[in-house]
């Protein structure tokens, strides 16, 4: 089960070529251990940074950000980030990039560890293939699978299905979906997709434009797997947009 997360107050600034820009004033966010918590909000509002500054690559100018209570100053082995542009090592086989995470681990318990990893992303039969053999999707399934073989407690996704086709990232929600009901981490989500949102999280942070800042916390307190079609999901994807300001309130 994945740890607890807490970001109270949190300011961040960044000196640019015009002066500073104030990306972030007052954000306050939470996560129960082994809850799926996703970020939405406009471009530019600040929400890399926001995951930035709770993976230890940053440190806000004020406020506080906790992980089972104790402040995070560095990144940590606790926490594993995917990043839009993703990571994965094109010189070596998707058992290699796998392979890497498990530095220090015992032969046969690393080729059971690769293995089974790579069959719970679906890619048994594919383990010596290089980055390049590999379609988009899959490659989205090695790093969400070279995350996960590091038993991270807590996992901090920015956009990682961004990059794909409409019908690529529905099969990569399923899969990561199904993933996590079995290996518990702690997540954070971010994305422009409210569909993926309310698809995947238990409960949706809803961003304001930059400065950014917590506008809504919304609850998504309906069972998996969920039906997207389904008039309670709908609901509550309506009231996002509302408060993204896509659709007037009615």
């Amino acid at each position: 089960m994945g740890g607890s997360l807490s970001v109270s107050d949190v300011w961040k600034k960044f000196r640019t070529a015009d002066g500073e820009v104030s990306a972030l004033e007052g954000m306050h966010l939470s996560a129960a251990a082994g809850e799926f918590v996703a970020i939405v909000g406009p471009s530019g509002c600040g929400k890399s940074t926001l995951l930035n500054l709770i993976a230890g690559f940053d440190q806000p100018d004020r406020g506080e950000i906790l992980v089972d209570g104790r402040r995070v100053v560095a990144p940590s082995r606790r926490g594993i980030l995917i990043a839009q542009r993703g990571s994965v090592f094109p010189w070596l086989t998707v058992a290699r990039n796998l392979d890497l995470a498990l530095n220090g681990t015992p032969e046969a318990e690393r080729r059971r560890l690769t293995s089974r990893y790579v069959d719970l992303v679906g890619l048994t039969g594919f383990e010596d293939r290089y980055p390049h053999e590999l379609s988009g999707g899959m490659l989205q399934r090695v790093e969400v699978a070279r995350a996960l073989i590091a038993t991270p407690d807590l996992l901090y996704m920015d956009e990682p299905f961004g990059a794909l086709d409409a019908l690529t990232r529905l099969r990569m929600r399923h899969e990561l979906q199904r993933i996590l009901t079995r290996d518990r981490p702690t997540c954070l989500f971010v994305t422009h997709d409210v569909d993926e949102a309310v698809h995947l999280a238990d409960r949706v942070y809803v961003m304001t434009p930059r400065p950014g800042t917590t506008q809504c916390v919304i609850e998504v307190a309906l069972p998996h797997p969920r039906r997207l079609a389904s008039a309670e999901l709908i609901r509550i994807k309506q009231r996002i947009l509302i408060e993204l300001g896509v659709f007037a309130e009615e």
